[in-house]
């Protein structure tokens, strides 16, 4: 018998929130650019940057200001956000734990392209941008995770503008869920604080279709839901709901 599995993370004792990434946004902690450097070369990291608490809610980074450094996420998550023309805010992505963040922006306008809030308490390095590359430049093993990270980046959101026409809202929203709890695995309390609203958004979707899919899967009984909650009861017919081969 399946165990139901929880959509949520594992997260120190002290955490509000659990840290999460999405297979299409972002990636776990076991392969974010922290986790692949050497114990030496996080040493080094750390002793050019500083770290920095970021509380629940925090803007970490605005869009539209100069860049002038990054983050590396050592503890928590975020949340990528931009506003639309018309004035609507969106979520681009979730990043988490071992994640960089707020490094492409410098060597493409040198302005902010997304605003990045905290979810819960957040644990950054913060390293000046010309100081990463430096960095960089003399430790050829971080080069080669730093590289490796923005390829595997770069494949996930080639990946997902290849399978947007070719799937639904709610088989996004399903390979989501699914995501969650493959990189995560299962914790004993522990909530998800993501609207419909902005997992509807992370998929490119509508709230309703996030809402009617809900309602549908309660009812097959494939997951339970309640406050910012949501518990995978049966992951095969989840999968089966995302459109993956039995």
């Amino acid at each position: 018998m399946l165990e139901p599995v929880s959509v949520f993370t594992r997260f120190p004792p002290h955490r509000h929130f659990p840290t999460v990434t999405t297979k299409m946004q972002g990636m776990g902690p076991e392969q974010g650019f922290w986790t692949l450097l050497s114990q030496d070369e996080q040493d080094a990291l750390t002793g050019l940057g500083r770290i920095r608490a970021f509380s629940p809610g925090a803007t970490m980074c605005s869009e539209g200001e100069p860049t002038t450094h990054l983050f590396i996420l050592v503890a928590g998550w975020v949340k990528i956000l931009s506003v639309t023309s018309e004035g609507r805010e969106l979520m681009l992505a979730l990043r988490g734990q071992g994640d960089i963040v707020g490094d492409v922006a410098a060597v493409t306008t040198g302005h902010r392209n997304a605003t990045i809030k905290a979810v819960g308490i957040v644990r950054a390095l913060i390293v000046r941008y010309d100081t990463f590359g430096s960095f960089l430049d003399s430790h050829p093993g971080a080069d080669r995770a730093y590289r490796t990270v923005m390829t595997r980046r770069w494949n996930d959101a080639a990946t997902e503008l290849r399978s947007r026409p070719l799937t639904t809202g709610a088989q996004r929203l399903a390979t989501l869920l699914l995501d969650l709890t493959e990189r995560y695995g299962t914790s004993a309390n522990g909530a998800m604080p993501l609207s419909q609203e902005e997992l509807a958004s992370l998929v490119g979707t509508s709230r309703a279709t996030v809402t009617r899919a809900f309602v549908r899967w309660r009812k097959r009984g494939l997951i339970r839901t309640g406050p910012r909650r949501i518990t995978i009861v049966d992951p095969k017919g989840l999968r089966q709901a995302a459109g993956e081969q039995p």
